[in-house]
């Protein structure tokens, strides 16, 4: 299981994450009030500006203050870690 961290020390589970969204439009605000309103909202800003938001697969929408382009760099750097580890123990055996 990767994991990738989403600022402030918060870790998500990389395969659970469905998309990366910024929160300026009305379609994702009103996503996020309706998370908010049914309680499938996470913030996990500690009280700073929404710079992310993070659809995961199972409904719940995670706010988060770090860039959503450093969030997916973030993912791609450990996704492709990961595959090189993987790569590594192969050869190995």
């Amino acid at each position: 299981m990767q994991l990738v961290n989403i600022g402030f020390g918060n870790i998500v589970s990389a395969s659970r994450i469905v998309a990366i969204i910024s929160p300026e439009s009305a379609p994702v605000k009103r996503l996020i009030q309706e998370a908010k309103d049914e309680k499938t909202a996470i913030d996990a800003t500690y009280g700073r500006r929404t710079r992310a938001v993070l659809i995961m697969d199972s409904g719940h929408i995670i706010l988060s203050a770090v860039q959503p382009e450093t969030v997916a760099s973030r993912l791609d750097k450990d996704i492709t870690t990961a595959s090189n580890t993987s790569e590594v123990l192969e050869e190995k055996e």
